[in-house]
């Protein structure tokens, strides 16, 4: 049984906090089983974007995997900004949360997908 998404992102929130990386809730979604973005701003102009990557790279029922939503990392935070809202446009049961953090850590490690 997979985390549900509201868990998810608190204890995500709080990683965060404890590593000094200024995380907030831009959007909240489904409690149960919303996806998940979390854009990482470098406050210089430019972004990381990672998103739910699909079942079929490595995740199984009950954990979450991740990967970049840009071809090019760091982007324009334009360029996630706008990808965002297409997916907003398409889910509105997403949630988005958005670190600060100028060398750009995303502490998802050990959730990427090997793509």
């Amino acid at each position: 049984m997979r985390l549900k998404s509201e868990l998810w992102v608190k204890a995500y929130l709080r990683r965060c906090a404890t590593a000094g990386a200024p995380a907030v809730l831009e959007r909240r979604g489904d409690a149960d089983a919303g996806a998940i973005y979390i854009k990482v701003s470098r406050l210089d102009g430019s972004a990381g974007l990672f998103g739910p990557a699909p079942a079929s790279l490595g995740a199984t029922d009950s954990e979450r995997r991740w990967q970049p939503c840009l071809a090019n990392l760091p982007a324009p935070e334009a360029e996630a900004d706008h990808y965002l809202a297409q997916q907003v446009a398409f889910d509105p049961d997403l949630w988005i949360i958005v670190v600060e953090d100028r060398l750009g850590r995303h502490f998802l490690d050990d959730w990427l997908a090997a793509i």
